[in-house]
């Protein structure tokens, strides 16, 4: 009775298992796994209409006083983008606004589109991601130069040329009021992070109290070709030094259930996708109000668009003074030093979750093999080995312990038979057998169990770490960061899972045995779809288990 119930259990558990990831892509944005339901074309032209219906009244260029302008993109007029190039950025800033419009990195290539770069910030029919600034009035009735403002390209170079190391833009816009804002955009050779400069001139013959904003404005939907077998956070966070990093849902926004600091002097607003990051960092000590909103613009999208604000109140600027406020704009890979150097706390767009305590010194690790060995899939593979190394005595008692349980087996399968109906007296037997060979039936779990926090860690900085993009290992992997295209570890990791499962102690209870022959083999069907560098870390761990094991269990003379 008692295997029938364990069996019965075991059946109900892998059915929730399944359950549970079904509806957990679902929570995070993807289709059903197993029973998907794609939107027919007509849901889908519904939705547009239905988003194009909402569309507010369209804001005029010089936006109300004090209000945030937010653009009607459908009866948007087209204007001119400039383009600026530097070794590792092309990008497109829209003369309406000085708005950086396009960010293409040229150093980091698009998987789903082969021979092009990866997109972060894009304005097109498809997708809408945007990073804008301007001014408002803090008092008075006084429309200041926003974001829909028409600015001009100052004279001078667009592009870094070789043996420069800097390059500066500059965009004017027209007088709104008698104010003008300039806006200057500085460059480094190899760097993602641009120096922003607004230079507020004040012609208008009063004084005026302006704010500086900066937003970003992004659609809602998850970046495209991301896997539906790992879910990763696609949204916009923010970072201040009372609350630290907090992570907002799109959806969390729309229904108006955001907790975050509303002003501060520090910190930094971004959007936050896979290997990914466009953010506002501000000089600390400058005042702002933090807010996120949904807003429609009347795109083609049909989840468009949310909105990350700082507005920055600035001191009263007297007629004929001028004023500059710095800031940086980041938008590039989550490469952890480089962040962190930039702006402590920027590093946390790189998300661990809430092993963030044994992540980063894992990746610590990583990086520094890196730097003695020159490939990332061997540093996985040294990074699992002095795991494996730090864990040996503990790894030991528990395969010890599975080894003596494995022998004794025979023994206890006969005397389950023998005493099949009448489960009390089979308990009390199988107790006396544990005493007599000094097995602990829990031994082999809890040694590896105390492991499982460090290895999941582990997948979390070889799943997040973009330097893994592009990065090969041996012959036919040349991208850790993709799956693996001849499918060569994957079959290698169902193998060694199914050679652990027979090194391992077998249930006396048939189907419980059954099942546990069937579990590896299901889980090993994600692998097929995993990234390599994730499939080569856990084949290395496999493989320097079973060998460990199988030398026990030879000293112990289980093996068959």
């Amino acid at each position: 009775m008692n295997d029938i119930r364990r069996t019965i259990l075991w059946v109900i558990f892998g059915f929730s298992m399944i359950l549970l990831w079904d509806q957990w892509q679902i929570f995070n944005g993807h289709q059903a796994t197993f029973f998907p339901t794609p939107k027919t074309p007509s849901q889908v032209e519904a939705a547009k209409t239905t988003a194009a219906s909402q569309v507010p009244n369209a804001v005029s260029t010089n936006a109300q006083p004090g209000v945030l302008p937010v653009e009607e993109k459908a009866a948007a007029v087209q204007t001119p983008k400039f383009e600026i190039t530097t070794d590792v950025l092309k990008i497109s800033v829209d003369a309406q606004g000085a708005t950086i419009a396009r960010v293409e990195f040229l150093k980091h290539a698009d998987h789903n589109h082969p021979g092009k770069n990866i997109v972060l910030l894009d304005e097109s029919n498809e997708r809408v991601y945007t990073a804008q600034t301007g001014l408002i009035s803090g008092a008075g009735n006084v429309a200041l130069p926003t974001h829909k403002t028409p600015m001009n390209l100052r004279p001078g170079p667009v592009s870094l040329v070789e043996g420069q190391d800097k390059l500066s833009v500059s965009f004017e816009s027209e007088a709104v009021n008698g104010v003008k804002l300039v806006k200057t955009y500085a460059f480094k050779r190899g760097e993602y992070d641009i120096a922003v400069t607004h230079q507020i001139v004040n012609q208008s013959g009063q004084d005026i109290t302006p704010q500086l904003y900066f937003q970003l404005v992004r659609d809602g939907n998850k970046p495209q070709g991301e896997s539906s077998f790992y879910s990763t956070f696609t949204g916009p966070a923010v970072y201040t030094q009372a609350k630290k990093y907090e992570k907002i849902k799109f959806e969390d926004i729309k229904k108006n259930k955001v907790d975050v600091e509303k002003q501060s002097n520090n910190g930094y607003i971004a959007m936050v996708q896979h290997y990914f990051v466009s953010a506002w960092v501000l000089p600390d000590g400058l005042n702002r109000n933090i807010s996120l909103d949904a807003v429609d613009i009347g795109a083609t999208t049909p989840d468009c668009c949310y909105r990350a604000t700082l507005i920055a109140p600035l001191d009263t600027l007297k007629t004929g003074e001028s004023k500059s406020v710095s800031a940086i704009f980041y938008a590039g890979p989550q490469e952890e030093k480089k962040l962190e150097a930039l702006y402590p706390g920027l590093e946390l767009v790189k998300d661990y979750g809430w092993l963030t305590i044994l992540a980063k010194p894992l990746y610590w690790l990583l990086d520094q093999l890196y730097k003695l060995i020159n490939n990332w899939g061997w540093s996985i593979v040294a990074l699992v080995v002095l795991l494996k190394a730090a864990f040996f005595w503990l790894n030991a008692h528990a395969y010890r312990s599975m080894a003596k349980m494995k022998a004794i087996n025979p023994r206890i399968t006969e005397m389950r038979e023998r005493l099949k109906d009448n489960p009390q007296q089979m308990q009390m037997e199988m107790m006396k057998i544990y005493r007599e060979e000094k097995v602990n039936p829990m031994g082999g779990c809890l040694p590896i169990a105390l492991q499982i926090p460090v290895f999941i860690a582990l997948y979390w900085v070889l799943l997040s770490t973009v330097e893994m993009r592009n990065a090969p290992w041996i012959g036919w992997i040349q991208d850790l960061s993709a799956p693996d295209p001849f499918y060569i570890l994957p079959v290698l990791m169902t193998a060694t899972s199914m050679l652990q499962t027979w090194l391992n102690p077998t249930p006396p209870d048939p189907m419980q045995a059954k099942l546990m022959w069937i579990m590896p083999l299901a889980f090993s069907v994600m692998f097929f779809f995993f990234p390599a560098g994730l499939v080569l870390y856990w084949l290395t761990n496999n493989i320097l288990s079973i060998s460990q094991q199988w030398v026990i269990n030879k000293k112990l003379g289980v093996n068959k």
